[in-house]
This record gives structure tokens, sequence and C-alpha cells, in this order.
């Protein structure tokens, strides 16, 4: 097989793979905003109902960083292949299950303790999957391609977004509001053992990195403590430049269906539509940025799509409050793009910012570290400031703080990255 098959099922296994596990993910984002609480906290009031269903959509990104670190390190220790194939399959089988869990009514207590356990284990395939999809596109890819190459294990999150959305929507429209309540709501989970075995036909098609091939003899013991000791800055930077977009992310995917509904009075059916819209919209800019980013470098993008973030923290609520369906979907289009820019380039930041030896535990722990700190608690935090001011700028407020922070990490990263030779600084390495 030549190089260029090998990259080309490389690219295909990173983005179906990553894909289906990011529509198995999203389902539980989607469903913790329109059906947990009634389902699974019936005694609670609306509110509390709500933070308990966005709760145990953070105890996943908790429960990320465990993934990351497990899966990072047989990633590093036996290859990439073989973790990207086991991720897939607890993420599927974690998925399925939830679609046949008895509801409050049923199982009392054990059924929202059962759901955690689920999510638990979506959270841990979620913190290996993505580390070695990128791993496997990027490493692949020719050096001043990365970007691009990258980019099709990000486009995964919006064609996730996407799937899982109209999954929904088909679902609901040929279904009564109580159909949907009593079962309607299981089907987009149990059809994930679809999709799964479709992506398991895929990845097992995939030859190994490349450059895990050349490294196998140097690998490190425990490979997640060569990152900690060696390279402290690298795993600092990358975590930081990824909290903001995932708080943002989250914002977009959960919580803004949620304040649709509730709060600007837009139907479930509406919300999910412009939801859908937004995920194309981000699909079809995320390969643009990442080939942009091979281009003017990493630093240059995610500046860019920072700039836009901070600029439409305040017109994205403005908008949204006018209940006018179209100024909604204007307001969450403009979003997405600031998202899209600060996302796409990031599997070629993360594999140049570690060495081979240790690169699989270095991005997945830094992705999973950055979603804990940002989307893990936004939708709760969205809520709880809601509740407690009654006014969406202090969510805008939010939205501009974690945007700050991830500007101080975006500031640190190498200028040369994503650049072509001749516009790199001679003495970086």
């Amino acid at each position: 097989m030549s190089n260029a098959e090998q990259a080309r099922r490389a690219r295909l296994a990173s983005m179906v793979g990553t894909t289906i596990e990011w529509y198995d993910y999203f389902l539980y984002g989607t469903a913790s905003a329109l059906i947990f609480a009634p389902q699974f906290f019936p005694d609670l009031s609306p509110t509390a109902g709500k933070l308990a269903a966005f709760a145990t959509l953070a105890i996943g990104f908790v429960a990320r960083p465990l993934g990351g670190v497990l899966m990072g390190h047989f990633g590093d220790r036996i290859g990439r292949k073989s973790m990207l194939v086991f991720s897939l399959l607890v993420m599927g089988c974690s998925t399925m299950a939830i679609g046949l869990l008895p509801n409050y009514h049923a199982w009392g207590a054990w059924a929202p303790l059962a759901l955690v356990l689920c999510r638990v284990l979506q959270g841990i395939s979620a913190g290996g999957e993505w580390g070695g999809a990128a791993l496997m596109a990027v490493e692949h890819a020719p050096r001043n391609r990365r970007g691009l190459f990258g980019s099709y294990a990000q486009i995964g999150t919006p064609l996730g977004m996407v799937l899982s959305t109209l999954v929904f929507l088909a679902v609901r429209g040929a279904t009564s509001a109580e159909q949907f309540a009593a079962w309607g709501w299981r089907v987009p989970f149990l059809l994930s053992i679809v999709l799964v075995l479709l992506g398991l036909y895929i990845r097992l098609r995939v030859v190994e990195s490349p450059v895990f091939a050349e490294v196998r003899e140097r690998r490190a013991r425990l490979p997640v403590a060569k990152v900690l000791r060696h390279q402290p800055k690298a795993l600092l930077v990358a975590t930081g430049t990824f909290v903001g977009n995932n708080t943002l992310g989250y914002i977009f995917m959960v919580y803004l269906v949620s304040y649709s509904v509730d709060e600007a009075g837009l139907g479930q059916q509406t919300a999910l539509v412009n939801l859908l819209l937004g995920s194309v919209a981000w699909l079809a800019l995320t390969p643009l940025f990442g080939g942009l980013s091979d281009r003017i470098g990493r630093r240059n993008v995610y500046l860019l799509g920072s700039a836009l973030n901070l600029l439409w923290a305040f017109p994205l609520f403005w908008l949204i409050d006018t209940r006018a369906a179209l100024m909604v979907l204007l307001a969450q289009v403009v979003y997405v793009v600031g998202v899209a820019a600060t996302y796409a380039p990031q599997a070629a930041l993360f594999t140049e910012l570690f060495r081979p030896e240790w690169r699989y535990s270095g991005a997945s722990l830094s992705y999973s570290l950055g979603a804990v700190l940002g989307g893990g608690f936004a939708p709760i935090i969205c809520t709880a400031l809601f509740g407690r001011f009654g006014t969406t700028a202090a969510i805008s407020g939010y939205v501009v703080v974690v945007n700050l922070i991830s500007l101080a990490a975006i500031a640190a990263i190498p200028r040369h990255l994503g650049k072509p030779a001749r516009h790199r600084d001679p003495a970086a390495v």
C-alpha cells in the first residue's frame, strides 16, 4: 500500500471514528438539555433538575483525564491503532446502555446512578479517543499539511453533532411529545450500534502510525511522567488553548439549546434545527481553518478565532433575546466561526508540541484537562449565572474571562508552528 493510500485511510479513520464517538457523546448533551431532568430527576424543581442533568454531563468530563492517562499510556506503549479500537467499543457499549436504562419511576435512585456510570465510561472513552485520532491523522501527513490532515479528526466533532441532531429531529418529528418522552428519546442512543460497527470496520483496516513505528524502541516506561517532567510548559500551553474553545463549544452544543427553548421561547424542533445549521457551518469551516494554519501558522489562526469569540460574547445573547428564529440562527452561525478557528488547528498543534515518545499521553492529557476546566462545567455555570443574576450579561462576561485565559496560552504558542519553512525562525526547533 502506498504512503498516499495509507494517509488517506488514516484521515478517513480519524474522521469516521471521531464522528461516531462524538455522535454518542453529543446525544448525551442534547438529552441532558431536553430529556434527562424529567426522566431521571422528576422530584426536583425544573431548575434543580436541569442542574442535576448538567451535573451528570460534567461527570463525564471529570472522567476524561483518567481515560487520557490510561489510553495515552498504552497508546505510547503498544500503538495508536489498538487504543482507537478500544475507545470506540467502550463508547458504543455505554451509549447503547443509556438507551436501555429504566427511568426514575421504574428504578428509583438506581436509575440516575446507572446513568452516571454510563457517563463515566463515555468520559473515559472520550479522554483517550481524540488523542489517538489526532495523532493517526497528523503523523501520516506531509510536514506542510499537518493542519489540514489534522482537521479531519476535528471534523468529527461538528459532524457527530450534525448526525446526532438529525436523528433527534427525525425521531422527535415522527413521535408525539408523549411518545418521545416515553420511549422516542431512546432510539438515537440504540442506533449507535450501527455506527460503531461501521467505525470498527474502517479502523481495523488502518496501518499503525509511521511515527510510532520509528520510536517504538525508544518508548517511555511511564510516558505521562515524562510529559510532566520534561514538557510541563507544552502541557500548560495545550491545555490553556483548549479551555476557551471547549467552553464555547459546550455553550453552543448544550446551553444554547436549553436557553433557546426555556428562555427565548423557541420550540424544541426550532432549537434543534438552529443547532444543526450551526453545526453544518462549523463542519464546513474546520478544514478551511486547518489548511489556513499551514499557511499562516497555528498561533495566528488561534488569535483570529479568539478575537471573534471576544467580540461576539455580548451580541450572541442580544440576538437570541429577540426571540426571532432567524436572529437566533445568525447569532449561532457567527458564534461557531470563532469556535471553528480555535478548534481546527488543535490536532496539529498538540501533535507538534509533544515529543513522539510520549505524544499520545501529552495530547490526551492536555485535551482532557482543557475539557474539565472548560466545557465540562460550562452549562452548569451558565445556568447558575442566569439563575443568580437574571441576565445574559453575566454569561457573556464568563465567556470573555475564559477567552482571556486562553489568550495567555495562545500567546505562548511557538510562532513557527505551522508556518512554511521559509517563514520559520532559524533558531526554532
